[in-house]
């Protein structure tokens, strides 16, 4: 069992999210939108940051608007930065920079891409050596060759 998935076991909320995040990639992301909202409502402004990166970092998926999708991965990354790298959410830095990288190339805004997909490679050495560690490398590796960075 891997530490995200250990972690959610032992964590309500952390469960709650995992099932909706189930839902959403079963196919229906309105009904997903909205239990994500309702947990959001749930959890608060001034909720548990972990609780907060997480559910932003899920929720951000489920928009439509690129506008909105910016601003969920905008809460997500804040939630994680004031959880702390010391408390465990290193590993999810690599793939909040390259979920904000991509949010600024679909607005047009490559400047701000680029420096987010800087962020995301520096990043990607707290990034285990497994199928989710390899998936976020290779996505920041096309998104460095989209936005002409280079590896």
């Amino acid at each position: 069992m891997t530490e995200r998935q250990e972690q959610a076991a032992l964590d309500p909320m952390l469960t709650r999210i995992g099932q909706v995040v189930m839902l959403h990639h079963g196919g229906d992301r309105e009904e997903a939108r909205s239990r994500f909202l309702d947990l959001w409502a749930e959890i608060g402004e001034a909720g548990d940051p972990l609780h907060r990166c997480t559910l932003a970092h899920y929720l951000a998926d489920t928009q439509d608007d690129p506008e909105d999708e910016l601003a969920w991965d905008l809460r997500a990354l804040s939630a994680a930065e004031e959880r702390g790298a010391a408390l465990g959410v290193r590993g999810f830095l690599p793939s909040l920079h390259l979920n904000l990288a991509a949010d600024y190339v679909k607005l047009g805004r490559d400047d701000a891409a680029r420096s987010h997909v800087r962020r995301a490679r520096a990043a990607a050495g707290a990034l285990a050596d497994d199928g989710y560690g390899d998936g976020v490398r290779a996505a920041i590796g096309r998104l460095e060759l989209r936005l002409g960075e280079g590896a």
